[in-house]
């Protein structure tokens, strides 16, 4: 037997749709439906009627293995063998995070394929798996941030048992799972909750239209909407934390924030659950607030990433000026990142317009609250021509050696460690062909404003699109690609075994610069870094060891020699 529910207010008559006949629901308290059908069972397909609607996917729909607008599918979480009991989760705060993209991660484009390769990252030094979102969208092929069944898993990934599976595998192997999810919006395709319930609101507006009703009338239950479903993953699944996308677009004027309700029932199953349980924030903010405890006035997140330390250290190893980039080309922006986290903590941002953010006290907050990268997924995606930044080996390896030795939380994104020579493109597949036209022209009038062509801007919809940003494995074993890839290993396995580079306060690291040249201090290491093309000699007191070096640095009397654009792990006394 198996329970239909069905949350839709407004409605005068609700009908079950099953393969073989119609049958009406009943009308319960609080707008929801119900029905007991002794026949359903796991595998059992289904659609909703609203007051003689076509058939509607469930908003709540655990699988959709015919598409985002085709019948739902009943699934037993219950029925997988987890082989995980030892795992006691992992505090991802200080962890070596890997983003990466199922659908590109692979020739496959599938969890299984994605399983095949979780030793290839324990042999990195990766410590937690970020899956970007697995939601169902419409088609094949996709980012899945314009996911609309955001309880069910994509079926071309494999379906809701394949992420069992690939979590369970993952925690075999001592890997940690972040999952993408996205609760402030859903995409234009396959988006039917309009059609159950006020799950939207005009009272404020969204780069995507009225925003999720998070404090209008009847949104307790759109809030348990989301809720239930960050702790389904937690439960079900297994997952070890939630990266919870664009989260200032989550406008909440209510006594308590959707944000601090979800850090409060979250903290309240890992008592439960007896391991952590992680909550990630993307946040354009630049507000310490994020990740205080909500007993302090917070709003309790975990940690959040760090745009301002990308951009800060895109903008010196690139030298790229345009855009939100500017403010970041000045002297000295790096060393600020590096020690106070944002640039813009209530000083004036030209490309917002106004001040913005608020200070970061480094007597009370500590560094693995915040994410450093070089890449992400938005960072590439979104350039013209999906491209990964223009850097010669030497330059990624400075690049990495900055993040690892942070006193941040550290995060790769997918091929960045061989420097993959693939880009990371946005692309799409809708059936509608409006739609379709609409995603291609806007992609190209958005970069027209910046003086680029229509016939250079990769067409989303073109199936070649996506393919070309399918990681090329055969790379790794190639140089300079291998090089890089060793390069990457052993600055993870000497973070690891490090304690000044585990040691996340952000008084615990200080920076020192000259022409060319910069160098980080972590208790007796010196992380020196010839940013420019031809060799110079760095003042190093003390320096009386090589640790790790890519390049071939010349220890001196109280210096280093290095060529250029490379850089060294020093021990001083």
């Amino acid at each position: 037997m198996h329970t239909f529910t069905v949350w839709a207010p407004d409605a005068t008559k609700v009908d079950l749709a099953l393969r073989d006949g119609v049958l009406p629901l009943h009308e319960g308290a609080d707008g929801w439906w119900s029905r007991d059908v002794v026949e359903a069972h796991h595998g059992t397909d289904y659609a909703f009627i609203v007051d003689g609607s076509d058939p509607l996917p469930d908003p709540r729909s655990p699988w959709q293995p015919d598409g985002v607008h085709g019948f739902s599918r009943v699934f037993d979480e219950s029925r997988f063998g987890w082989t995980d009991s030892e795992w006691t989760g992992r505090d991802v705060r200080g962890a070596v995070f890997y983003e990466l993209h199922i659908g590109t991660f692979t020739p496959e484009g599938t969890l299984a394929a994605a399983a095949d390769h979780l030793d290839y990252l324990v042999l990195l030094g990766v410590e937690v798996v970020s899956l970007m979102p697995v939601a169902a969208f419409p088609g094949r092929h996709g980012w899945g941030y314009d996911g609309v069944d955001l309880y069910a898993v994509h079926a071309p990934y494999g379906g809701p048992e394949a992420l069992q599976a690939f979590v369970n595998r993952c925690h075999e192997v001592g890997l940690a799972v972040c999952l993408d999810v996205v609760y402030n919006h859903l995409g234009p395709s396959g988006n039917y909750l309009d059609s159950f319930g006020p799950y939207f609101t005009s009272r404020h507006t969204t780069p995507w239209g009225p925003a999720v009703n998070l404090d209008d009338t009847s949104s307790n239950e759109v809030r348990r909407f989301i809720c239930d479903n960050a702790l389904r993953w937690f439960q079900g699944f297994h997952i070890d934390a939630l990266r919870l996308d664009a989260v200032h677009a989550l406008l909440d004027e209510s006594p308590t924030h959707l944000l601090a309700q979800l850090s409060n029932e979250t903290a309240s199953l890992a008592a439960e659950l007896g391991r952590p349980l992680g909550l990630v924030a993307e946040s354009d903010l630049n507000d310490p607030r994020m990740v205080e405890p909500v007993a302090e006035g917070g709003l309790g997140m975990t940690a959040q990433w760090n745009d301002d330390f990308h951009h800060a250290l895109h903008t010196m190893l690139t030298g790229e000026r345009a855009g939100y980039y500017e403010d970041f080309a000045e002297p000295g922006v790096f060393a600020k990142v590096l020690t106070h986290v944002f640039l813009h903590d209530g000083a004036y941002s030209s490309f917002r317009g106004k001040d913005w953010g608020r200070p970061v006290d480094p007597a009370t907050h500590r560094g693995g609250q915040f994410l450093a990268y070089t890449s992400d997924h938005d960072q590439i995606g979104n350039r013209a021509l999906g491209d990964r930044p223009s850097l010669t080996p030497g330059q990624y390896a400075i690049g990495a050696a900055l993040v690892l030795t942070s006193p941040y939380t550290p995060m790769l994104f997918m091929g960045e460690e061989w420097g993959a020579s693939t880009p990371w493109r946005y692309f799409t597949d809708h059936d509608e062909p409006a739609l379709a036209e609409a995603v291609r022209t806007g992609r190209r009038q958005e970069f027209a404003a910046f003086g680029w062509d229509a016939e250079e801007i990769p067409d989303p919809q073109d199936p070649a699109t996506w393919r070309s940003s399918v990681l090329n494995w055969s790379e790794v074993d190639e140089s300079p690609h291998r090089e890089l890839l060793t390069w990457y290993r052993d600055l993870l396995a000497l973070r690891a075994r490090t304690p000044e580079l585990k040691d996340d306060r952000l008084t615990s690291v200080s920076i020192s610069e000259g022409p060319g040249w910069l160098i980080v201090t972590r208790g007796n290491l010196r992380i020196v870094a010839n940013l420019s093309s031809s060799q110079v000699q760095v003042p190093v007191e003390g320096a009386s060891y090589v640790l790790l070096a890519f390049g071939e640095p010349e220890l001196l009397a109280d210096a280093v020699r290095l060529s250029g654009h490379t850089v060294a792990v020093v021990l001083a006394r």
